[in-house]
């Protein structure tokens, strides 16, 4: 099984229904990707849209994994930084993988996407991101070669009494 990664797809209405089915699903089977279950498509769709508008206007770049039947499989959004002081390094948002693929090494590909992509832009020389606590996803990161470099505790809310830190992580290039 093995995930071919994209980046920059034509944003066609396949592309933009797969996108937003795997948001649902990984929503759904518990991923921190913004929502908590149980969400509908059309929970997410205004999300998915506002981050596909930033791709389409050159603020974001998208890159796509399918796997072997050509189905939308995993996605990560890369963002530039506006701020002058802050363009050598760039976020990492909505890092998705269905969990029909769980464990089978896609995560880990999609990441090695994103480090590979990353080195292409000129002047980059990090990767930001932010992760849910609670999930395991720091542990994940780590193993992808990224470090703990700050956590805010409690500032996720997931349901009245559950609140979960959220971890910055940093992947020097």
């Amino acid at each position: 099984m093995t995930l071919t990664c994209e980046l920059d797809p034509t944003v066609d209405e396949e592309l933009r229904e797969g996108i937003l089915a795997l948001w649902t699903d990984v929503s759904n089977a518990g991923g921190a990707v913004g929502f908590v279950p149980p969400v509908t498509p059309e929970d997410i769709r205004p999300d998915c849209e506002r981050s596909l508008a930033a791709v389409g206007a050159g603020q974001r770049r998208l890159i796509v994994g399918r796997d072997e039947e050509g189905r939308v499989a995993a996605t990560a959004f890369l963002a530039y930084n506006d701020h002058r002081l802050m363009t050598h390094w760039l976020w990492v948002y909505t890092v998705m993988v269905h969990p029909r693929h769980q464990g089978r090494g896609y995560g880990r590909t999609l990441m090695a996407a994103v480090e590979r992509v990353a080195r292409g832009f000129h002047g980059i020389e990090a990767i930001r991101l932010t992760c849910r606590g609670g999930t395991g996803a720091d542990a994940f990161y780590s193993a992808c070669g990224y470090k703990e470099v700050g956590r805010v505790p409690a500032a996720i809310r997931v349901a009245p009494g559950d609140d979960r830190d959220d971890i910055i992580m940093l992947r020097v290039l």
